[in-house]
């Protein structure tokens, strides 16, 4: 893991990185079905955009986990379910809408720690 890539793109555990792809191309397929049902035609800077973003989702949701973490440490907290999946899904939405400017802080860090474990 020496080259940039592999220390930014290739520094999320390949199974973390599959699993928040998934569920960002679950937020990027709806979000194309909703702008195909438009009645203005689809661009591609739009398509471009849904990909970007699916793309660059784990490494924003790896931000916003880090911060919760961070913020909670072990703290255990009982929530109503229903309330749980809403605020999920919520969270999913706003990293994956917010991901082409969250992505780049955990590239950054990703880098940063992975420089510092080589050494």
């Amino acid at each position: 893991m020496n080259s940039v890539l592999g220390k930014t793109l290739g520094g999320l555990s390949p199974a973390y990185f599959i699993r928040q792809l998934l569920f960002g191309a679950v937020v990027a397929i709806a979000f194309y079905f909703i702008l195909k049902s438009s009645p203005q035609q689809l661009q591609w800077p739009m398509l471009a955009l849904l990909v970007v973003n699916t793309i660059l989702y784990p490494y924003s949701r790896f931000v916003y986990e880090s911060i919760v973490d961070y913020v909670l440490g072990d703290t255990f907290i009982l929530w109503n379910g229903f309330l749980f999946i809403i605020t999920k899904a919520i969270t999913m939405f706003l990293c994956w809408l917010f991901a082409i400017f969250v992505a780049p802080v955990g590239l950054l860090y990703l880098y940063w720690h992975h420089s510092k474990a080589e050494r």
